[in-house]
Formats: structure tokens, C-alpha cells, sequence
């Protein structure tokens, strides 16, 4: 059974706005009947590919059968060699773990270890699976602890060792019991990044730490450092060892790569990479040449043929790299896990690479829209992406997308909006982004299309002039035109629906009537950051976190709009079929239908911290959605009743097109409703 709360407006009567309809509710609404909640199947992510992408493993004896870590929790894999992914598992039911080690057991290759941890915290944990992956259990020894590195003994697959913030931990019997083996409070052997261990010795074990490399040679009984040519401090990323000639060792490091022949006993500083890629975050060396090294650094790819003497760099350093998968059965067939990128792939020995990361979707989607007249052509904006960002398209419902950037010179794009066009005509797209806003134009080719900045501002105004009047001095009022300037602070939303464009920045509210040629506005009754716009039948709503405010003459005017003084944390505002006005905020929904003389809270809609509403004319019902849940809300806007609709992933917005709904998703880019089965 659902009710909602009645609250009337609360506004002093001197600044009451002279509403367009009398209050239509005297009293709460009735109890209501609530829809039952549905139980749907995980909702399918669609893409944009790529995103951040952290660690590969291959399945030992089949090259062409990998794993993927990611930064969202999941576990991908691939059976085509990393030509396309899909999405395995999640190794626990959050979604912001990051999963930056993965081990096969030699021994059973149904049995894999994830070694992971949080940013926001030393958190994390190390967790196995017994069925190719599929599912997993955490290790209640490591449960808690940021595991940041995890290894194999190549001698004795028995034993395991694992790398995190309190220090080194093994296990002797296929990781069903664990212990530290580093002096437990050490203040020098924590926080270990990386780990190697002997092929031959399974006693003998590298760590890399955040302060420089260290080693034991008796299975930790003893440590000593082993720092002898490394520059101090120096965190230390990766360590290898020669399977063949063990006393080889490579590390890198902060400050640069090292070699030892010694067996780490002394390093010296290898030369030929430039200072500026110093983050070598992975060394891998070539399974058909030992000689040959690659470098993964946070500036690129580099390559050594003669065992670090000279390196060329075999990537721009645009190219940020996490992990490097060198094919041992195909030689020259090299996969990159990048941040931002994806998976990049070469087969010429490193001499080209291209994407390769159909199905590996981890892009952080803010903007969506869908073409009313065609819903299986869909734009999604993201951010945090930089040059590998900006927007995405799709012709064919997530099968394929393009990268729409050129002329967002890397900006993030939080908001998309479509003007209705026509039934031949898509209409207009704008892009509101980290500075200003842009419209997508189409060139000569298919491969022509380009952003244009639309963010001229041209304010008109009046002055005071002195004339002479028959010998007296008048004062007169005269229009001016002030000169224009560009928009350049962040663009939160748009609304092309109506005869005048409306966008919430920054730096004020901004409208246009030439279709985004110019816009006027800026700050509304003394404040700057406005988030949310809507437009209904020529009205215009806008909310900032404290307050709305409201115009009713395109703009030109606004004022306060009466809201009950317990909604506060504004998110989104919109407006239903009916010119309703829909409020998401901290603490819920709520509900006006006599523009703001009487609001109603939706208190058994079993949502919180609002982050978004969008009304679907479709199905006539109203989106809502959380960043703090996994679930898609669509409320009657008549009845109140409500349903439910699991998707699997975080969400952002929620959108509708031509009967289909999408998702826009914290970490896993677009989402798309399964299709419902007919009931037999």
C-alpha cells in the first residue's frame, strides 16, 4: 500500500508568485494501490568500449583464452585471443573494486586467484574461484586488506604470495591458509606493489614496495634490502625475473628501470627512456626472446631488443599503461590494458596498434540521448576521459559506436539534449560540457562530423544618456547591445523542447530563441550555480541545490518557486504530461500539481538521494534514479503507483526512447532493458 505526504508551500505572501492555476489538493492523497515490483533480468551493457582496463592472465596451454580485469569490480574474458570481450563475473556484488592481479593455477585451470583494492580506502581483499571464474568467494585471511600484487610459484604451483599494504603473505597450500611472512609492523616492508618469486626457489621472493625493493631468500624468515643503484624512495612497480637465468632481474620503478645481474644485489639504472615516462608501471619480457623487454609506462610503450642497453618507444605518450600481454603462440601479437583506452592490439610486433576492446565497456556515462525517431541511434557523453572521451555514438542499438570528439578538444561532456526536429530530421543535438556548450554538425564525409562551439553570450541591456533638449539637459533611457562574450564554465543541463532553448551552468541560467546562435542570461535572483532546467508549454523551470525558481515569459523574468522547507538537497527537476512539476532531491520525490501552491513527498517510493528524474511520454510514467543503487523507478504520474526495475549496475539517469529503455551508468557505460519474453 503506498501514500504520500501533503505539504503546502512555504513562501511569505510578499513573494508569492502569481501561479497560473489554483491549488488542486486540499488533503493527502488516498492510499493507493503500488504496482508489484518487478523481477528483471541484469540489464545489458551496450557500450561505448574502452575505459579503464587493468590486468590480463591467460589461461596456461591456450593463448587465445584470456582474462580482464577492470577498475568497476568485473572479471572479462575473452576466447578470440582479446579481439572481443565479454562480461564473466563480478568477484563481489560492489562495483568499485579494482582488479589489478589475476592468477590461473598452474596445477587446475578451473581455479583462479583476483587480487583487489579500493581507492578510497586501504580496503580490497583476495578472492578465488573454483569454476573458470564464474563465480567467486572471498579469502576470509585477506578479507579487508588492499591487495595490490599476487604471485605464483612457477616451481611449486602450491605456493602463493601476495603483495598489500600491511606487507607479504603466503600460502602453502593453493591459498587455503595464509600467513605474513614480512615482520608483521614492519615500517619499512609494507605497502607492496609488486612481487616476483624465483623460478627455480620458491623461497626466494622479490617485493616491490612504495620505498624501494626488498628480498628474502629462506621464504621470509629474513629480509634484507635491496636497494644497492636504485634511487631512494623509489616505488617500485614491477619486478621480473629471467626464467632461464635467474639472477637476472629487472625492476621499475618511480624513477626510471633497473637491471641487476646479481639476483638484485645490485642495480643499475638502465638509460634510454625518456625522464618524463618514469611511471614504468609493468616490464614484460618476450616468451620467444628473452633479450626482448617492453616497458609499459604512463607515457607509453618502449622496447628493448639487446636486454636494456637501447629502447625506442613504440607508442605516443598519450598511451597510459597498466598491464602487457605478450601472445606466446603468435609472435608479434602484443594487447596494452591502458586507462582510458581500453585494450589497444597490435600483430606487427608493436609496429601499429588499434582497439580491441568490443564488449569491454568501462566508460563513466553522464550524457545520454536516444533519437525519438529512431531509438537505436543513441549518444552517450562521458567524462574523466580526456582525448579518449568526449562523445559516443551508435547507429545500431550498441553493436558499434563512433567517436564523436573532434573539436571537444578533450572537454567532458555531462549533458546531451535534442531539439524534436521533424519526422525526416533528427534535429539539433547540443552538448553541454566541462567548458561551455557544442553542437554536432555533419561535414562533407561520414567520418566528417565535428563538434562546434555554440556559447556566445550577447546580453542586451539599457543605459542612461545625456541629450540637450532645446537647451535643457535630459536624461534618457537607451537599448544597448553589450559586447559578447563565451560561455566557459560547466554546462550541468539542457532543454531544446520548446521555441526557447534553456541550459543551467555555472555561471547562471542561459536562454536562446536563434536555436543556440546566442544566448542570454546569466545570474537569477543572485545565484550562479543552477543544475537542472525544464520547459513545459512555454514555462520554464530551474533548480540549484537550495532552491527553484520559475519563468513563465521565456525567461525574460523569474522568481522563487513555493517549495515546503523540508526539501532541501535539490537534484533534478522536470515536468510530466500534464505540466506536473517533479522535484528529485536528498531525501526523495516530490510532486506539484499546482505549480508549487501544494507540494506532495512520494515517501513510500523506496528511493533516496535523487539523482535524476526524466519523464517518459511512451509509457507515460516518470524515470528515477540513484547513484547509490541499482535500481530503475517508473511512477505513475497519475496514481503514484510504482515499479522496480533491477539493472545490475550503478546508475546515472535513465532515459526512454521509442518504447525502450536506457541507462546511463557510473563505471559501465550504456545499459539497455532486456527484452521482455512473452509468458508462455
Amino acid at each position: 500500500m503506498f501514500s504520500a505526504r501533503y505539504f503546502p508551500g512555504r513562501l511569505p505572501a510578499k513573494s508569492r508568485w502569481p501561479f497560473l492555476f489554483p491549488a488542486l489538493f486540499l488533503c493527502a492523497i488516498s492510499v493507493i494501490q503500488v504496482f508489484a515490483q518487478s523481477v528483471s533480468p541484469i540489464w545489458q551493457s551496450i557500450g561505448p568500449f574502452g575505459g579503464d582496463a587493468r590486468s590480463f592472465v591467460s589461461e596456461p596451454g591456450q593463448p587465445q583464452h584470456l582474462y580482464l580485469g577492470g577498475t568497476n569490480t568485473w572479471i572479462f574474458e575473452s576466447l578470440d585471443g582479446g579481439q572481443s570481450w565479454s562480461r564473466l563475473s563480478k568477484v563481489e556484488s560492489s562495483d568499485d573494486l579494482i582488479v589489478d592481479d589475476i592468477v590461473i593455477d598452474a596445477a587446475d585451470h578451473q581455479t583462479l586467484y583476483a587480487g583487489v583494492w579500493r581507492v578510497d580506502r586501504p580496503d580490497g581483499g583476495l578472492y578465488v574461484s573454483h569454476d573458470a571464474g564464474k563465480s567467486w568467494k572471498a579469502v576470509e585471511a585477506l578479507k579487508g586488506q588492499s591487495v595490490r600484487s599476487l604471485a605464483q610459484a612457477p616451481s611449486n604451483p602450491a605456493i602463493l604470495v601476495a603483495g598489500t599494504l600491511e606487507g607479504v603473505y603466503r600460502s602453502k597450500d593453493r591459498g587455503a591458509t595464509w600467513d605474513q611472512i614480512s615482520p608483521i609492523g614492519s615500517k619499512e616492508i609494507h605497502e607492496v606493489e609488486s612481487l616476483a618469486i624465483d623460478p627455480h626457489n620458491p623461497d626466494i621472493i622479490y617485493a616491490g614496495t612504495w620505498h624501494l625493493p626488498w628480498k628474502t631468500k629462506d621464504g621470509g624468515v629474513t629480509w634484507h634490502n635491496i636497494k644497492q643503484g636504485v634511487i631512494d624512495d623509489s616505488d617500485v612497480f614491477s619486478i621480473i625475473v629471467d626464467p632461464v637465468r635467474p639472477s637476472i632481474v629487472y625492476a621499475s620503478a618511480c624513477s626510471g628501470i633497473y637491471k641487476s645481474e646479481s639476483s638484485g644485489e645490485l642495480f643499475h639504472k638502465v638509460q634510454g627512456i625518456p625522464a618524463t615516462a618514469r611511471r614504468t608501471r609493468v616490464l614484460m619480457q618476450d616468451p620467444h626472446n628473452r633479450e626482448v623487454v617492453y616497458a609499459g609506462t604512463t607515457e607509453g610503450l618502449y622496447r628493448t631488443r639487446d636486454g636494456g642497453h637501447n629502447w625506442s618507444a613504440l607508442t605516443g605518450p598519450e598511451v597510459i599503461i597498466n598491464d602487457i600481454y605478450l601472445d606466446p603462440e603468435h609472435q608479434g601479437h602484443i594487447l596494452l590494458a591502458t586507462d582510458r583506452s581500453g585494450v589497444l592490439s597490435s600483430s606487427d610486433n608493436g609496429s601499429t596498434f588499434t582497439e580491441s576492446d568490443k564488449g569491454f565497456s568501462a566508460r563513466k556515462v553522464e550524457a545520454l540521448v536516444a533519437d525519438a525517431h529512431d531509438p537505436r541511434r543513441i549518444l552517450a557523453g562521458v567524462v574523466n576521459d580526456k582525448n579518449d572521451g568526449g562523445v559516443f555514438l551508435t547507429a545500431d542499438g550498441g553493436s558499434s559506436w563512433t567517436h564523436l570528439a573532434n573539436g571537444l578538444d578533450g572537454r567532458d561532456v555531462f549533458t546531451l539534449a535534442q531539439s524534436p526536429g521533424g519526422p525526416e530530421s533528427a534535429g539539433t543535438i547540443l552538448a553541454g560540457t566541462s567548458h561551455g556548450i557544442f553542437a554536432l554538425e555533419a561535414g562533407q564525409g561520414p567520418t566528417d562530423t565535428h563538434w562546434v562551439m555554440r556559447s556566445s553570450i550577447v546580453n542586451h541591456g539599457t543605459r542612461i544618456v545625456t541629450i540637450n533638449n532645446a537647451g535643457h539637459k535630459v536624461n534618457r533611457e537607451e537599448a544597448i547591445t553589450l559586447p559578447a562574450r563565451q560561455m566557459s564554465s560547466r554546462v550541468a543541463s539542457i532543454d531544446l523542447s520548446g521555441p526557447v532553448w534553456v541550459a543551467a551552468t555555472a555561471e547562471g541560467i542561459f536562454t536562446s530563441i536563434d536555436q543556440a546562435t546566442t544566448w542570454q542570461g546569466g545570474l537569477v535572483l543572485g545565484s550562479a550555480a543552477y543544475h537542472s532546467v525544464a520547459v513545459w508549454d512555454g514555462e520554464i523551470l530551474a533548480a540549484r541545490r537550495e532552491g527553484v525558481v520559475f519563468s513563465r515569459d521565456k525567461g525574460q523574468t523569474w522568481a522563487p518557486m513555493r517549495i515546503p522547507s523540508r526539501l532541501k538537497d535539490i537534484r533534478r527537476v522536470a515536468f510530466s504530461k500534464q505540466g506536473d512539476l517533479w522535484v528529485g532531491a536528498g531525501d526523495g520525490v516530490y510532486l506539484s500539481r499546482d505549480k508549487g501552491e501544494t507540494w506532495f513527498w512520494l515517501e513510500k517510493v523506496p528511493v533516496r538521494d535523487v539523482d535524476d528524474l526524466a519523464y517518459d511520454a511512451d509509457a507515460d510514467r516518470m524515470l528515477v534514479t540513484s547513484r547509490s543503487n541499482q535500481v530503475l523507478y517508473s511512477i505513475d504520474p497519475a496514481t503514484f503507483a510504482f515499479s522496480q526495475a533491477r539493472t545490475g549496475y550503478r546508475l546515472f539517469l535513465a532515459r526512454s526512447a521509442g518504447g525502450i529503455r536506457l541507462a546511463a551508468s557510473l563505471q559501465d557505460g550504456v545499459l539497455m532493458e532486456p527484452p521482455v519474453r512473452a509468458q508462455r
